[in-house]
């Protein structure tokens, strides 16, 4: 069996181009006992990929040089040497950007069809909506009345933050970037307020849509949305960190004065939780949020939208506009029918 994929050629310096990667045709090895062989039908695109594209030290060993680029992947079974799974099954792996893998059956997750469409293992049912169950809960602890402020709000993560807050009884409070966005924080995902980064008066915004302050900020992306969060923060406000899509790319501390003693001082005096988080720290609350957040889908109460892209050589071009924000909602590349 050949299998396309996408490995990196290069480690990127600021924004990933085309030519930090290289397609190409391989032969896969026959799947060795405890293994199956995989075609991928969808692959997903998402921010902790820049950070697995660079050697610096961080909470996972990046991708080396001239290997497949790692993700989350929804696949049907071609061949298994496991009878835990059969030919024809869909399972959830981590196959990466390549139309077929060969990946240990214990590392699997078989999939029902029937029970919600494949994308959503992905994305709502799957890592991003179990990081904003886990973080938003564990780490924010929202309660009723309270506000509730998230960044990136239209993205997987964000939209499930919000709406799970609403359901906890507490105030969702959205930012994201440009109107269109704005306008499906509103409509769509229900947010009792929606503020758009872009615009000048951002600052002001944001005061007038949080008048009691802030009691948990959702951060996934730092830079300037921070800095105008921070002095709407009230005491004991709760932050859970679970992203900084906005420092991503770059290659320098940023310019201006040194404004750690600012925030420092800030922590100090409100007393405020500031909590940085991996969701693989919260694999085992799995178990309770597919069954709520599925649950939360019946009834209404949880929505979500989802940018699918179709043939896996338009991945690099896809992930460029992940990391400027061009994406409405989970983005997912369709490999294959």
């Amino acid at each position: 069996m050949k299998s396309t994929r996408i490995v990196l050629a290069s480690r990127p310096i600021g924004m990933p181009e085309q030519e930090n990667f290289r397609t190409e045709t391989v032969e896969l090895e026959p799947p060795k006992p405890g293994q199956a062989l995989l075609q991928t039908l969808y692959l997903s695109l998402d921010p902790y990929m820049r950070g697995r594209m660079s050697d610096a030290p961080s909470y996972a060993p990046p991708v080396e040089v001239d290997q497949t680029m790692c993700g989350g992947t929804v696949s049907q079974v071609l061949e298994s040497t496991d009878p835990a799974l059969r030919s024809g099954d869909i399972v959830l792996g981590y196959g990466g950007w390549q139309t077929h893998s060969v990946e240990w059956v214990a590392g699997l997750q078989k999939l029902d069809p029937a029970l919600a469409p494949l994308t959503t293992a992905l994305g709502v049912l799957g890592m991003p909506g179990l990081t904003a169950y886990s973080g938003l809960l564990t780490i924010g602890k929202p309660q009723p009345g309270e506000t509730v402020v998230v960044a990136a709000a239209t993205g997987p993560v964000g939209a499930t933050v919000g709406q799970i807050a609403k359901i906890k009884g507490a105030r969702a409070v959205g930012i994201a970037g440009g109107p269109e966005k704005v306008a499906l924080l509103r409509e769509r995902f229900g947010f009792d307020a929606a503020i758009d980064h872009r615009a000048p008066d951002f600052a002001e915004q944001l005061a007038a849509a949080t008048p009691d302050g802030i009691d948990v900020y959702f951060e996934n992306v730092g830079g300037a949305v921070f800095d105008a969060v921070l002095p709407r923060l009230n005491q004991y406000a709760r932050i859970p960190v679970c992203g900084l899509i906005a420092n991503y790319n770059d290659t320098d501390l940023p310019p201006g004065p040194d404004r750690l003693p600012l925030i420092m001082s800030a922590i100090l005096r409100r007393s405020l939780t500031v909590r940085g988080f991996i969701v693989s720290e919260f694999m085992n609350q799995a178990a309770e949020f597919i069954p709520a957040a599925a649950q939360w889908l019946a009834e209404g109460k949880l929505t979500y939208l989802e940018d699918v892209v179709d043939g896996l050589d338009h991945t690099v071009e896809s992930f460029q506009g992940l990391l400027t924000g061009k994406n409405r909602g989970k983005l997912v590349i369709k490999v294959s029918e």
